[in-house]
């Protein structure tokens, strides 16, 4: 029999959705998927050479648990540059990002912890919660405030049992982006209460309007962050499996003992293939950042057009979360569309309760294909 500690433990939407969309594909069905998280792009030549050069010299075996040290300036040097975080060599490991956020909640989280998060969210936080023996506490957001969680309410839910605060901005599935405003005021709140923030910025180069601010970046924050990030979104390499954590080395030190008895490493020559992502050309990042606002403004333009659907604007990722005034609960209507339209969303639900009424698309798809599957749901709906 499975383990109790499965059991409690959500399937993934996204996933599920992913593989009947394989499936019916594979059967020869018409499908656009507008359902995954993932860049289009291939990933930069620089980097794939860069791999490929690591291989042939040899570098094909064990690394530190830690992460290649050059590998760890790195992004060390990338974060201070980029999102004004104070740290060090000392404060990254090298891990997968989910690995990264798994043993977090491992590693700080006991049976009846309670970790805070806003709902809609990411399913796997609370999947990596649950595995920890802790309690996923949701804070309501809401279409009309641009669903941004609001800092009021995050206090109002802590308890004597709240251990971690989950953040994530800019955020899947509604690409919000917290403002600055609200993260120092999450800051002085986790600070007061003696609670760690995990912050996840695996989206903190895919931003349209203003510049990304981590939390960590706040003074006497960075002691009281766990910071994940990666390189999946960023420079389309999410097969690569290579992200990391920065914390305090403390933190550090205690995670990666999870890790040297679980993976023990990351991939040497992918780490190789990082340290350039990370120190050589941007050129093919910004580009891939002006297509995707494009396509933003596309999807928007299109979704907005169908009567009954309201969609907010996103300021980062690659998604919309658009609301629609039908009589049907999402999961049910993602089957629909993908039955009868065949086109894959991802129902609003698949993200919490509060997802309800809403669903995700992806724009990480090309123009035509945005435009095929949009009119898909349109016909759809129109039906409904």
């Amino acid at each position: 029999m499975v383990s109790q500690r499965l059991q409690t433990v959500p399937a993934s939407g996204t996933i599920a959705i992913s593989n009947l969309v394989s499936q019916m594909k594979a059967e020869g069905v018409d499908v656009v998927s507008l359902s995954m998280g993932e860049p289009d792009f291939d990933t930069p030549s620089n980097i794939v050479d860069a791999a490929v050069d690591s291989l042939h010299s040899g570098f094909t075996h064990y690394t530190p648990s830690t992460g290649i040290p050059e590998l760890r300036k790195a992004i060390a040097s990338y974060t201070k540059r980029n999102d004004d975080v104070p740290c060090e060599a000392a404060n990254v490991l090298v891990t997968p990002t989910k690995q990264a956020i798994f043993m977090t909640c491992l590693a700080y989280i006991d049976p009846g912890d309670e970790v805070i998060l806003p709902d809609p969210s990411w399913v796997s936080y609370e999947a990596c919660i649950r595995l920890a023996g802790g309690v996923p506490v949701y804070v309501p957001t809401h279409f009309d405030d641009g669903f941004v969680v609001d800092p009021a309410l995050i206090e109002a839910a802590i308890t004597p049992r709240t251990r971690m605060i989950v953040l994530n901005t800019p955020t899947n599935p509604t690409g919000a982006v917290i403002p600055a405003d609200r993260l120092k005021q999450i800051a002085d709140i986790a600070m007061q209460h003696g609670i760690k923030v995990m912050s996840d910025e695996i989206y903190s180069a895919i931003i349209y309007e203003g510049k990304h601010k981590s939390i960590a970046s706040f003074p006497g924050m960075f002691d009281n962050t766990i910071l994940v990030s990666g390189l999946s979104k960023t420079f389309a390499m999410t097969g690569w499996r290579l992200g990391w954590a920065i914390a305090p080395a403390e933190d550090i030190k205690n995670i990666n003992k999870l890790q040297s008895h679980s993976i023990s490493c990351c991939t040497s020559f992918v780490q190789q293939a990082a340290v350039e992502a990370l120190n050589g050309p941007q050129d093919s990042k910004f580009e891939m950042v002006k297509i995707f606002r494009d396509r933003r403004d596309l999807a928007l333009d299109l979704i907005r057009d169908i009567p009954g659907v309201e969609c907010n604007t996103p300021q980062g990722a690659f998604y919309i979360f658009p609301k629609y005034n039908r009589d049907i609960p999402s999961a049910k209507l993602a089957e629909v569309l993908l039955k009868e339209g065949h086109v894959a969303i991802t129902p609003g639900t698949a993200f919490g309760s509060k997802g309800e009424g809403c669903f995700r698309i992806s724009y990480a798809a090309s123009e035509d294909q945005i435009r095929e599957g949009i009119s898909r749901i349109r016909k759809v709906l129109m039906g409904l």
